[in-house]
């Protein structure tokens, strides 16, 4: 127990099991030093590659990234999650992220180019649906990344109101709405063709966002306009100083709370990249190894930056200069095939 009869902080960590990951792993935090100590583990559903924890932390979500397309929820109680009924199925193929958003869990499926929307009961247990569904259409110009839709990310609004999803395949941003548990396209924002959008993220202002490209490698800062629905493209930024040697591919992206920085991770590059927050712009200021190889996702909790990084098969965190924004490596737990971090 943390100070005061408080439950110690916790980190959950995603993990690819068929490259050796352990499914889902809980570690504890260690306050105002953000160190990971391992506590357990538990392999519920295969290839849990992305997890979200509902408000006030009670429940796991977990996607089965895998063909068949799964979400699965879990329990939280003490130091190890316990599955909260049977993994229910997403009607899609390879579900990379998730998120909750008006009473459901939904989730974006990269390998069928959809999105799904899952029902949550009020014990926070899943139900099927059988309108849940909704299937991108369209393509890019990278002959062999965008012959199809992928969606690669959905998630709420800051005002709640519209659900966001973004498609690798596509080249595009949709904004939805979810009525009766239907989602429903409200408007399809073109971004540069073959730029390959995969993440995006929010201002804490809740007029601008900004979306990593993973095919380029760049940044697109755009305008959100909650009240109407519409996100509108301002600038494309570079996310790297140079010109990459191979493989550069941006993953994962994050807005500092006070909204003055933005970070993007790069696999290939294996860098973590730094931007200074400017009106309608942003300024890349440097970037630092990531500490580890092929940089899935990262998340910044209490002024610490995590990196999971999947083919080194570590989460490394780093302490956040508060002035310029730089992390600063602090150290590093093993975690085969680590794919994302959330808090609770």
């Amino acid at each position: 127990m943390a100070d005061g009869g408080r439950r110690q902080r916790r980190a959950f960590i995603g993990s690819f099991t068929a490259a050796g990951g352990p499914g889902i792993v809980t570690a504890a935090v260690t306050p105002g030093e953000g160190t990971l100590t391992l506590l357990n583990s538990v392999n519920g559903v295969p290839d849990p590659s992305y997890l979200a924890l509902a408000p006030g932390g009670g429940t796991l979500y977990a996607v089965s990234e895998t063909a068949e397309g799964a979400v699965a929820a879990y329990r939280v109680t003490g130091d190890k999650p316990e599955p909260a009924g049977r993994p229910v199925p997403v009607g899609g193929d390879g579900p990379t992220h998730l998120s909750l958003f008006a009473g459901h869990v939904l989730t974006a499926n990269y390998g069928s180019g959809s999105v799904t929307a899952v029902p949550v009961r009020s014990d926070g247990t899943l139900a099927r649906s059988a309108s849940g569904v909704l299937r991108h259409t369209g393509s890019g110009p990278h002959t062999q990344r965008q012959q199809s839709p992928h969606a690669h990310q959905v998630q709420p609004d800051p005002s709640g109101r519209w659900a966001v999803s973004v498609d690798l395949g596509t080249d595009s941003v949709r904004v939805c709405t979810l009525t009766d548990g239907a989602l429903a396209v409200h408007r399809e924002i073109a971004l540069r063709p073959g730029s390959g959008p995969r993440h995006l993220a929010f201002h804490p202002d809740g007029t601008h966002a900004y979306v990593a490209n993973e095919l380029a490698p760049t940044v697109t800062v755009c305008r959100w306009d909650a009240a109407e629905g519409t996100l509108r493209p301002l600038a494309e930024v570079p996310a790297l100083s140079g010109t990459p040697a191979g493989d550069a591919c941006p993953s994962g992206i994050v807005v500092s709370p006070d909204g003055r920085f933005v970070w993007t991770a790069t696999r290939g590059e294996d860098v973590l990249s730094v931007f200074a927050v400017e009106p309608d712009a942003l300024r890349l200021t440097g970037t630092v190894p990531c500490g580890g190889h092929w940089p899935r996702e990262i998340t910044v909790s209490d002024g610490f930056l995590y990196a999971a990084n999947e083919r080194s098969g570590d989460v490394t965190w780093f302490a956040l200069d508060p002035a310029t924004g730089t992390p600063r490596r602090a150290g590093a737990l093993a975690v085969p095939a680590a794919s994302c971090v959330v808090f609770g």
